[in-house]
């Protein structure tokens, strides 16, 4: 499982889906947009949240984790500002706790509140 208290994870930008984690989804599900960093990536489906960080130096460790919308309790998004040129997605699962997702400052953050917000209400 992926440590999103304490992650290294660079900021997100857009992306496309790969082929690894098209290759994940179930029937009748779909990607609704794709984010990657370095190595890592999350993507936001229309069942889950689906998170894949790379590991070691090589590479070859992959931790894939999913995490469904129908466990979220709550939800925070923080826009881009002038000094902070960031955008934060913070999501409350049961069971998990708070996963803190950081994106580039163009990413409309909005949309993804949006996106969790048609799910879960």
């Amino acid at each position: 499982m992926i440590d999103f208290n304490n992650s290294t994870m660079i900021k997100l930008g857009p992306s496309q889906p790969t082929a690894d984690v098209v290759s994940m989804l179930v029937q009748g599900e779909e990607i609704y947009r794709s984010f990657r960093g370095a190595r890592d990536s999350v993507h936001f489906t229309s069942k889950r949240i689906i998170c894949i960080n790379v590991q070691g130096i090589t590479g070859k460790k992959t931790d894939y984790s999913s995490l469904p919308y129908s466990k979220v309790q709550a939800w925070s998004v923080e826009t881009a500002g002038t000094f902070d040129r960031d955008c934060e997605l913070e999501v409350w699962y049961s069971g998990l706790g708070k996963v803190r997702l950081e994106f580039a400052g163009s990413v409309d953050i909005k949309i993804i509140g949006q996106i969790i917000g048609d799910h879960v209400l």
